[in-house]
């Protein structure tokens, strides 16, 4: 589980960063590289919506596993 902790902690950290660049500049980087409204940039905003939901449920987990490595 730790890949896939380390998956999310990534997606999640390209989300919060196309999210500022959004904020300060408005300037969307996902958007900018695969279309506004293409599939691949609906999937990109899927995967860092379902990494948030999986960190939210395993936070816990996973700083108890972060601890023991």
């Amino acid at each position: 589980m730790k890949v896939l902790d380390v998956i999310t902690a990534i997606l999640l950290i390209v989300g919060g960063l196309n999210w500022g660049l959004v904020a300060v500049f408005n300037f969307n980087l996902v958007a900018a590289i695969f279309g506004a409204t293409s599939v691949a940039s609906r999937f990109v905003y899927l995967l860092v919506a379902v990494s948030a939901i999986y960190q939210l449920f395993e936070w816990r987990a996973v700083r108890r596993r972060s601890a023991l490595a």
